[in-house]
């Protein structure tokens, strides 16, 4: 082999790259996002703070917790769970009645060719620009009609006209970026619209459900504008309303009104704990065809 032939392999191979220095956040950033998160989250340690102290003025309660009394609890389960079973049952109401309108409706405006869609869903839009005030006093009136002022149903169908825009538009998105061929491919063996739409879809949309079912929980769990017009009496009252009255009465005890907004925030706390990967995931889900 002469010397011109015996070439090192390495001759002409790329240079190794120099690894590029990661960039770090400075220390003072770091420094000042905890301190907005303490501004921000100071609030609700002091509804907990308060809540766990004996009855009194918030004004004497200490920054720190040394002497933990639950009574403030005890008087609100006792004087408030009233108010939060009809909390709950109206929540619990609404996310059903706006699934089973929004769903098939979102549904049929994704995937059929339907004249006026694009109106509908503007109208849909002007929907949610109207202030809640305006809805309320024109649901005031007809309610006093229909007779459903201090009723369940009354406020079942009052919150849900929120929860149904809101759901139909996000339910459109994702359904939307379905594959046809998956439904063409169940019509093919035989599976009718309905059948496909319940066998299909539906399981296929299970991020988008959970997303609009808890925006809709959530809208009518802290809904206080419905409760206030179209309840009269005490007997269907909302958590939102009673804590609204409790402050009324008792002024001097904000352990219980404190302990009522705790016991009134869990679920909502839970509900986000549970829930925040089906929201990233059905928000996002229609963007990206």
């Amino acid at each position: 082999m002469s010397a011109a032939t015996a070439v090192p392999a390495t001759v002409g191979a790329p240079a190794a790259r120099v690894p590029e220095k990661t960039s770090r956040r400075p220390w003072w950033a770091t420094v000042v996002g905890i301190l907005l998160l303490a501004v921000l989250l100071f609030p609700l340690y002091w509804m907990l703070n308060v809540s766990l102290q004996p009855a009194g003025s918030a004004v004497e309660t200490p920054v720190l917790p040394f002497h933990l009394s639950f009574d403030g609890y005890r008087t609100a389960i006792d004087q408030q769970s009233r108010h939060l079973l009809t909390s709950l049952v109206v929540s619990l109401g609404s996310v059903v009645v706006s699934l089973v309108v929004a769903t098939p409706a979102a549904y049929a405006m994704s995937q059929f060719r339907l004249r006026g869609v694009g109106v509908l869903l503007f109208a849909i839009l002007i929907s949610q620009m109207i202030p809640g005030i305006v809805i309320a006093n024109a649901l005031y009136s007809a309610y006093n009609d229909l007779g459903l002022l201090n009723s369940v149903p009354g406020l079942i169908l009052a919150d849900a006209s929120a929860g149904i825009p809101f759901g139909i538009l996000l339910m459109r998105a994702y359904m939307g970026s379905i594959p046809p061929s998956l439904v063409e491919a169940a019509r093919v063996d035989g599976a009718g619209q309905i059948r496909a739409f319940f066998s299909i879809v539906l399981p296929i949309s299970r991020n988008a459900l959970i997303t609009s079912s808890l925006f809709t929980f959530l809208f009518t769990w802290g809904d206080f504008l419905f409760a206030l017009t179209l309840t009269t009496s005490d007997d269907v009252r909302p958590i939102t309303l009673g804590i609204y009255q409790y402050i009324g009465t008792h002024v001097s005890d904000w352990s219980s009104v404190m302990a009522t907004a705790v016991i009134a925030s869990l679920p909502a706390v839970v509900l986000l704990v549970f829930a925040q990967r089906f929201i990233a995931a059905g928000v996002t889900g229609g963007s990206v065809k």
